[in-house]
C-alpha cells in the first residue's frame, strides 16, 4: 500500500485555494437554522473541480459499479478521481484492486473491461501478473540478470476495494476509514431487504449537463417535490416524509407509507420476502457520499451512480434491481416501474441542468436552507466541507445520526411506522 502514499499530489506553497480555508464554508457549517447552500464556485469552477477530484474522490469510498460485475477472469476498468484502476476476482473468489499501470514502465494495462482468464499482461513488454496482482513473469529480464531484481517486489500497486450489498466500492487512500465505518449504520438499517441477493434488471447511462453535487442534492431534499414531480408526489407525499439517517457518511429520508391510492406504479411488482412492517410499506432514499443514490422500495431498487466528468457535466448510470420474487417478471410487468423512474429522472435532469445554468450565468450568493426539507442536504454539504479542508483523511469523522426526537424531524412529525433500528 505504500506505493499509493508516495503518488499523492498535494498543492503546496503560500497560495492555497480559498476553499481550503474554513471561511469559504462558514455558511455551510453554520447551524441548520442559519445555514446557506454552497458558493457557486463549488459547482462551476474548474480549479475547485480539480481539487475536489483529489481531496474527495481520491480519498472517499467511491461507488464504482455493482458487485456482480466483478467475476472471476474478468477485469473491470474504472475511474476514481484522476486515476484509472482495475478490479479483479482471483480463483479463490477474493476481490482485488490495482492502479491501471504496469510496474515496469507504467504502461496502461487496459482501456476497458476485458476477459483475461488467469493472467494480466502488459501490452508493451508483456510483463504478466496473476489476478491477485503478483508479478508472474518478466520476459527476457534475466538475459542479463540484475542482482537486486525480485518479482515479489513488483506486484501491481494495490487499491482498496470492497462490496456492500449489491454495490462495489473503491478507495485510493490508505488512511481513510474502512468501508463499514464509512457506511455507519446503513447496512444495519437496510439489513431486512437482503440486498446481496437482488439482481440487476436493466441499466442505462446518461450524460447530464450539471455538476454531480446538484444531482445528489436534488435527490436528498423533497422541497421541490410538489412542483417538479406532481406524479411522484402522489405516491411519495410530502407529508409522509421523515428523516432516515443514523451515524455514517450518508444522508437519507423515508416515505412512510408509500401510497398506491392514485398511482400503483411502485406496487406493480411482487415485494421481497421477509420484509418487516416498516420496510414493507416504505420507500428509503439514501445518498451515500460521494456518488451513489439509492431508492429502495419493497419490490425494487433504483440506483444512480454519479461520475463527475467536468464541473458542469456528470455521467449518471441508472440501474434497476429486483428481488428474487420479481426477478422473473415479464417485460410487461416491469414496464410501469421502468417508465415511472425514467419520467421522474427526466424531470430531475431538467431542473438540475437549469440549476447549473443559473449558477454559471448568475452566480448569485447562496441562499438559506429550508430546515424541514433540506436537512439531509446540509449534512451532505458538511461532509464535503470536511473533506475539502482536512489535510488527511484520517482526520475525517462520521457525522452522528438523528436521535429520533421530534426536534430532529423539524416539523415533519413522528413517523407512524418507524424502521426497526429506530424502534430499538
Amino acid at each position: 500500500m505504500a506505493i499509493l502514499a508516495t503518488m499523492k499530489i498535494e498543492v503546496t506553497g503560500e497560495h492555497q485555494p480559498r476553499w481550503r480555508s474554513d471561511a469559504f464554508w462558514s455558511g455551510t457549517r453554520a447551524p441548520l437554522g442559519a445555514s446557506t447552500g454552497l458558493q457557486p464556485a463549488a459547482y462551476t469552477d474548474d480549479a475547485f473541480f480539480d481539487d475536489e477530484q483529489q481531496r474527495v474522490f481520491e480519498r472517499a469510498w467511491v461507488c464504482v459499479g455493482l458487485a456482480a460485475d466483478a467475476s472471476q477472469g474478468r477485469v473491470l476498468v474504472r475511474s476514481v478521481g484522476t486515476r484509472s484502476i482495475i478490479i479483479t476476482r482471483d480463483g479463490d473468489g477474493v476481490l482485488h484492486g490495482f492502479l491501471n499501470s504496469c510496474r515496469h514502465r507504467g504502461t496502461e494495462l487496459f482501456e476497458c473491461d476485458a476477459d483475461v482468464n488467469t493472467t494480466i499482461r502488459c501490452p508493451y513488454h508483456r510483463w504478466g501478473y496473476n489476478l491477485d496482482g503478483s508479478l508472474k513473469s518478466a520476459p527476457r529480464f534475466d538475459d542479463v540478470p540484475r542482482d537486486t531484481f525480485d518479482k515479489a517486489d513488483y506486484g501491481l500497486a494495490p487499491v482498496r476495494v470492497e462490496t456492500w450489498g449489491v454495490l462495489l466500492f473503491a478507495c485510493l487512500d490508505d488512511d481513510t476509514m474502512p468501508l463499514l465505518e464509512w457506511l455507519g449504520d446503513l447496512p444495519e438499517r437496510m439489513a431486512g431487504y437482503g440486498l446481496d441477493d437482488w439482481q440487476p434488471r436493466l441499466s442505462q447511462e446518461l450524460e447530464i449537463n450539471a455538476n454531480w453535487k446538484l444531482i445528489s442534492e436534488n435527490f436528498q431534499e423533497y422541497y421541490h417535490l410538489t412542483w417538479v414531480h406532481p406524479e411522484l408526489s402522489k405516491v411519495s407525499r410530502v407529508e409522509d416524509h421523515y428523516r432516515y439517517q443514523g451515524p455514517g457518511m450518508y444522508c437519507g429520508q423515508t416515505t412512510t407509507p408509500v401510497s398506491g391510492d392514485e398511482r400503483d406504479d411502485w406496487l406493480s411488482l411482487p415485494p421481497a420476502d421477509g420484509l418487516d412492517e416498516s420496510d414493507a410499506v416504505s420507500g428509503r432514499f439514501a445518498a451515500i457520499f460521494p456518488n451513489v443514490l439509492l431508492s429502495v422500495l419493497p419490490n425494487h431498487v433504483f440506483v444512480m451512480q454519479l461520475d463527475p466528468v467536468r464541473p458542469g457535466v456528470t455521467k449518471e448510470t441508472c440501474t434497476w434491481l429486483l428481488p428474487k420474487t420479481g426477478a422473473d417478471a415479464s417485460d410487461e410487468a416491469f414496464e410501469p416501474t421502468r417508465t415511472f423512474w425514467i419520467d421522474v429522472n427526466s424531470e430531475d435532469i431538467d431542473i438540475v441542468e437549469r440549476g447549473q445554468r443559473g449558477l454559471t450565468r448568475g452566480a448569485v450568493p447562496a441562499g438559506p436552507l429550508a430546515p424541514r426539507f433540506e436537512e439531509p442536504l446540509h449534512r451532505f454539504q458538511g461532509i464535503l466541507a470536511d473533506m475539502m479542508t482536512a489535510e488527511s483523511s484520517s482526520m475525517l469523522q462520521v457525522p452522528s445520526g438523528d436521535d429520533g426526537s421530534l426536534e430532529h424531524q423539524y416539523g415533519a412529525g413522528q413517523n407512524p411506522t418507524p424502521p426497526a433500528i429506530e424502534r430499538r
